[in-house]
């Protein structure tokens, strides 16, 4: 039996070319449809759907995308980043984007914050990790005076949607216009109390 020794420590933007390291890619194997009850008057409905063919979704397949070429499309000098350690070896990160006008699910709040971005690395996955770095971003957040933390996922990560709703958020958002390059992809953005 393996035992790791998790720390995890918050650094700057300067680690974004290592954070990146860490893989962000997952299979797909189960995605959920999204059903409006009533063209939405009566409620949304997440209906789990096993995908005849498989594929694998990774993030920072688009340069663009990557953590190293953030601050290229943001000004991140108000973000928290937070890294998960084994050891010397980079294990999972997050961000956490804070007073950030170019995010619109920020809407300009000052009492608001949005976990940007958390991965772990494939071999350490359901080991308890994320839920770690999930709580250093309510931590973090909260000590930067906000009351409310977004994240954003989409219908074809299943197990990143049942993750937040462990961590008490919970769905307040659905977009189903909002990737046009992905049209099976629609937009689910969780909310968090702080």
């Amino acid at each position: 039996m393996t035992h790791w020794q998790i720390e995890i420590f918050e650094e700057n933007a300067a680690v974004l070319p290592e954070y990146e390291k860490i893989s962000i890619a997952f299979a797909v194997k189960t995605m959920f449809s999204v059903e409006l009850v009533e063209n939405g008057l009566g409620g949304v409905r997440l209906i789990e759907e096993t995908l005849e063919k498989p594929f694998l979704k990774d993030y920072d397949e688009h340069e663009t995308e990557r953590p190293s070429r953030w601050a290229e499309r943001f000004d991140i000098s108000n973000w928290g980043f937070f890294t998960a350690f084994d050891g010397e070896k980079r294990v999972g990160a997050a961000a956490i984007a804070l007073k950030t006008p170019e995010i619109f699910k920020l809407d300009g709040r000052e009492d608001s914050a949005c976990l940007w971005d958390l991965r772990i690395a494939p071999e350490y996955r359901g080991k308890g990790i994320g839920k770690r770095l999930f709580a250093h971003a309510v931590n973090w957040s909260k000590e930067k005076g906000c009351r409310l933390l977004m994240v954003e996922t989409q219908n074809v990560n299943v197990p990143a949607c049942r993750f937040y709703a462990r961590q008490g958020c919970k769905l307040g958002a659905v977009n189903r216009f909002a990737y046009p390059e992905f049209m099976n992809e629609i937009q689910l953005v969780w909310y968090r109390n702080l």
